[in-house]
């Protein structure tokens, strides 16, 4: 269990800063698309070969509904961090993407369902790291970028509060095949729009980019995502939730030592309240559904 979870820790917090070294000569939403496109191939020939009639049982709404939920979570959350962090750093990234969990409380809220009052609470102080961490001034990030990553964060948690409302497929690696495909798909004809393809030559990406990309679509798409549904199916709820709140610390640790990101103290609060928030948030929703 320790080496699964040590996976989704390390894994998942070190994919922000390989989009920061991969966005240096890869256009972003065309790499981002060709990542997840590539992924869900290599998924889907591991199902194929575990278990060829899987994907015969899935419906068309569940198709639906899980190309719906690819294209919130992945297409616009990875998506639009990929494309922030043109100009924003991966430390910064990681911390505003930390905040999912204070939106899905925030949609709750306006589901009418019960919060407990210590869960507000927590909302709270994660929102008060949020406004430290985009007000006007911080370091390092424009305006466009920020709205980026604050829709991507939005757009996460919408994708992940309605995806465990629909009906989607039985089996969660076909459910996250037919997310990669959508989202794939969508990512590539948004940067072949916007223009990223025109004057692009594959001699222009850098070694380092290349390597970059290969380890997204490789360890960190597949192998954390294989490590992350084991545990789901063989760890406590608790345990597995820890990654909220590792990940975030791990990206900024990782984007310090390797990229020499600066940290400024208000950004250090900022991070701190944020994280603080997340696991009281995860220890709370915890206790509720023991109680």
């Amino acid at each position: 269990m320790f080496a699964a979870l040590g996976v989704v820790y390390v894994v998942w917090g070190s994919t922000y800063l390989a989009i920061r070294v991969m966005v240096r000569t890869v256009p972003p939403l065309v790499g981002a698309g060709t990542r997840f496109l590539l992924a869900g191939a290599i998924l889907a020939a591991l199902v194929l070969v575990r278990s060829p009639a899987t994907f015969r049982g899935v419906t068309g709404r569940q198709a639906r509904n899980a190309a719906t939920t690819g294209l919130l979570i992945l297409m616009g959350g990875i998506g639009l961090v990929t494309v922030a962090e043109q100009h924003v750093d991966s430390a910064m990234a990681a911390l505003v993407i930390a905040s999912i969990p204070l939106w899905i409380v925030v949609l709750r809220r306006l589901h009418d369902e019960r919060i407990e009052r210590r869960t507000i609470g927590a909302v709270a102080v994660g929102f008060a790291g949020l406004v430290i961490l985009l007000r006007p001034g911080a370091p390092g990030a424009g305006v466009a970028s920020l709205v980026a990553l604050v829709s991507a964060a939005v757009l996460t948690a919408i994708g992940s509060f309605y995806s465990k409302r629909m009906e989607m497929p039985a089996d969660v690696s076909v459910a996250t095949v037919i997310e990669m495909a959508a989202a794939g798909a969508g990512l590539v004809v948004a940067g072949i729009a916007a223009g990223e393809l025109t004057g692009f030559s594959s001699s222009d990406v850098s070694a380092e980019s290349l390597l970059s990309f290969v380890y997204l679509v490789t360890v960190g798409s597949v192998v954390a995502y294989s490590a992350f549904v084991w545990l789901l199916a063989n760890a406590k709820v608790s345990t597995v939730a820890t990654y909220a709140y590792v990940n975030p610390v791990v990206a900024v640790v990782l984007g310090v030592a390797i990229l020499d990101e600066d940290v400024s103290p208000s950004m250090a609060a900022g991070a701190l309240a944020i994280v603080l928030s997340v696991v009281m948030i995860v220890r709370s929703e915890e206790a509720e559904r023991a109680g």
